[in-house]
């Protein structure tokens, strides 16, 4: 059970309801709330080891529930682990005066406070997900469902995007490649002898696709139902609030995949009907012969600066937009350099995280740590309310040597957001 916090009152102290802790967090940090690290682990892959989690804490939750190999950010949305998931894997939480409140009961209960009153009457809630994760070699090639197939098991549909921080990628680990969609030309016969060999080992559904290299600094877009098997760089990666997935490569690494990764998501009638899972693939998508072209991000400066990084930063400051021309969700990056203050307005909330750096977001201490150990709290990770991104957040660098870097991850609608990629 969550602890109470407790409120002087004359001679007594009365004790603070959830609801009054997230008012009060709220009112106390300025329209800026802190929140815990969220740790998720996935018993199918091998941790890279770089997200700061203490090593002797990667494997805390068990062998049999795997590494801890991603950190989800402002989070609503519950990790759908298998039968052994905890109640609260994958939900983030805001911390206050030494308490825990789930972000997800703030948003349900003051969700105009945080988001703004028109985005909750438009969007009902915090629809994104932004995690890194952080895997020693490659993921299985695999899909997201779109909303069609998504509801049918009662879930949602998923786009998401992919941004790779130098931060974090101080090494590339095993393979730092990511195979994306089907070669130009591909069949349906083509991917349904793959599915029929499961059992044979390598089905070989890397040989239909082509891997990319890749490149810190920059990250893709990779809407449902194409088939992608990230590789080896730390990702940061929004997306729509929903953990569906379906594996279609059977060993990785020497590894089997078992065919209920490629089900998880099916209906149970389904979970032997091929062309079923074939009708999961977005063929004109997967096949597209200029999939960099459409893919492909490269920073684009945000509209509220006069230059980009590696130019003058008259104003001290520079902010690119590293994610965006998808309705469902956007990120920026913003560098604030050595002993700069700087004054920057969102037009929507957004949550935060640190990379570089230490100093002062509002009237919060920040502090990239060195070092985490599963449940200790930490000054790296924010969320912003609608308010207090369109009134300004005063970001001081308290450093005279190094810049302070964080990721600002959007949730639908932003409307600053560029809409393309000007290709």
């Amino acid at each position: 059970m969550t602890p109470q916090v407790e409120r002087t009152a004359g001679s007594g102290s009365v004790p603070l309801s959830q609801a009054d802790v997230i008012r009060e967090a709220l009112a106390a940090g300025e329209g800026v709330v802190r929140l815990a690290p969220c740790w998720v682990p996935r018993s199918f892959l091998m941790p890279g080891g770089r997200l700061k989690l203490d090593p002797r804490d990667i494997y805390i939750l068990g062998g049999h529930r795997g590494g801890i190999d991603e950190r989800w950010f402002s989070s609503t949305t519950k990790a759908a682990n298998g039968p052994l998931t905890a109640p609260d894997e994958g939900l983030s939480y805001i911390e206050f005066r030494g308490t825990k409140v789930l972000f997800k009961e703030a948003i349900e209960t003051a969700g105009d406070l945080f988001l703004g009153g028109d985005v909750m009457e438009r969007e009902g809630g915090w629809n994104l997900l932004c995690k890194f994760f952080d895997n020693l070699g490659p993921i299985p090639h695999h899909l997201h469902q779109t909303d069609e197939f998504a509801a049918r098991v009662g879930q949602k549909g998923k786009p998401e995007a992919y941004y790779f921080p130098p931060q974090y990628n101080f090494k590339d680990n095993n393979f730092p490649y990511t195979f994306m969609g089907l070669e130009p030309g591909t069949t349906r016969d083509d991917v349904r002898r793959c599915l029929e060999r499961w059992n044979e080992g390598d089905n070989g559904i890397l040989y239909h696709s082509r891997a990319y290299k890749l490149k810190p600094g920059t990250g893709w877009q990779i809407d449902p139902g194409i088939l992608h098997a990230p590789g080896s760089l730390v990702t940061y990666e929004p997306q729509v609030n929903s953990d569906v997935f379906a594996m279609y490569q059977s060993l990785v690494e020497g590894r089997a995949v078992p065919w209920d990764l490629l089900v998880k998501d099916v209906p149970p009638e389904h979970h032997h009907d091929l062309d079923y899972l074939l009708d999961m693939l977005d063929w004109e998508a997967n096949t597209d012969e200029e999939f960099a072209k459409h893919r492909l991000f490269e920073p684009q400066t945000a509209g509220n600066q006069t230059a980009p990084i590696g130019e003058s930063m008259d104003g001290g400051f520079a902010e690119n937009w590293i994610v965006f021309s998808t309705p469902h969700y956007s990120a920026k990056e913003l560098t604030v350099l050595p002993g700069r203050t700087v004054t920057i307005k969102d037009a929507a909330a957004y949550g935060t995280i640190l990379v570089q750096g230490y100093g002062k977001f509002g009237n919060h201490d920040v502090e990239t740590p060195t070092l985490i150990r599963y449940g200790q709290m930490t000054k790296d990770e924010l969320f912003v309310s609608a308010g207090a991104a369109a009134n300004g957040i005063t970001i001081t660098n308290r450093s005279d040597a190094e810049n302070l870097v964080f990721l600002k991850h959007f949730g639908p609608g932003n409307p600053e957001a560029p809409r393309s990629r000007n290709v």
